[in-house]
């Protein structure tokens, strides 16, 4: 059998299938469905420093091949989650990312420090989420803000720190160059990608929030593009996301430098995607007689 386990910046995988933040919430939701051991980590729904109720609804819309979402970082807050939360994933043996997000670097620097101090495996910093109206996308899409505020997070993160970045940039290597000049441990991507429907007959956006995050089938060739380029700008790891629902998907990421996957808007669908993502990458391994998923990571030729 393959040897599907993997590495990230200090972090042990069993397999390089890790549930995206916000689309498996803490971890219960799914219980019932699939052996969360299955896994080889969660990103847990994206956590602000206070409880936060999110934008109101309408703020899911289906779209061809995806969905927008405009949830707003509805969530129990920090403290909850290290309380509440935590203790009932640290049962079973999948690395636990805390996918964190901030209005100001204050509240990712206290986020970052508090979160040090438990046993959460690694955190993921959202500066890209393109449904808050203050904070994360004006972080994430310029150099600069990148780098101070992965700097600031970085002098106070005792933990792997993995930066999530936005799809919705000139030039998304630039910010992943930014965001390891800053210290980052890895670099996630992509998020969603800033869209809009409209509902005719009304003559209004569907959103209440006019525009949201478009994820699914549909941007996952972009991201394989921005993963691929990434993964060639930068020394550390990559994680890659954006529609995969396949171990076909997941491997298109993985052969293009990705060195893990994370699987989001899938889950809505197939409860145990994640499972069958990840038995889909020990196929695609023994089909081709690779040894390990080390072997195809970046193993791509590219045309000339």
């Amino acid at each position: 059998m393959a040897n599907l386990s993997v590495e990230i910046a200090g972090i042990k995988l069993k397999n390089p299938v890790i549930a995206a933040s916000g689309t498996f919430g803490f971890g219960r939701e799914y219980f019932s469905f699939m052996d969360l051991n299955k896994l080889g980590g969660i990103s847990v729904k994206g956590l602000t420093l206070k409880p936060r109720q999110g934008n109101k609804p309408p703020r899911i819309a289906e779209t061809p091949a995806g969905i927008l979402n405009s949830v707003g970082l509805q969530n129990p807050g920090v403290e909850f989650f290290i309380k509440e939360e935590l203790p009932f994933l640290k049962q079973f043996d999948i690395a636990v990312i805390a996918n964190i997000a901030g209005s100001t670097i204050e509240d990712y620097c206290e986020m970052a420090e508090i979160l040090s101090g438990t046993d959460v495996d690694a955190i993921e910093m959202n500066i890209s989420c393109p449904n808050v109206k203050e904070g994360c996308l004006v972080f994430g899409t310029s150099k600069g803000g990148t780098s101070i505020l992965t700097r600031k997070v970085r002098e106070c993160c005792k933990k792997p720190l993995i930066v999530k970045l936005s799809p919705n940039v000139t030039d998304v290597r630039d910010i992943a160059l930014a965001a390891e000049e800053g210290g980052a441990d890895a670099v996630s991507l992509i998020n969603t990608l800033l869209g809009m429907a409209v509902d005719i007959h009304k003559k209004r956006p569907i959103l209440a929030n006019n525009m949201g995050g478009l994820s699914g089938p549909a941007v996952k060739p972009i991201a394989v593009r921005m993963t691929y380029e990434v993964s060639q700008a930068v020394g550390i790891p990559v994680i890659g996301m954006g529609g995969i629902s396949s171990g076909e998907d997941a491997v298109e990421f993985l052969l293009s430098g990705a060195s893990a996957v994370m699987v989001g808007t899938a889950n809505f669908v197939n409860p145990s995607v994640c499972e069958d993502v990840s038995r889909g990458i020990e196929e695609y391994l023994e089909r081709y007689n690779y040894k390990s998923v080390e072997d195809i990571i970046g193993n791509l030729e590219m045309n000339i």
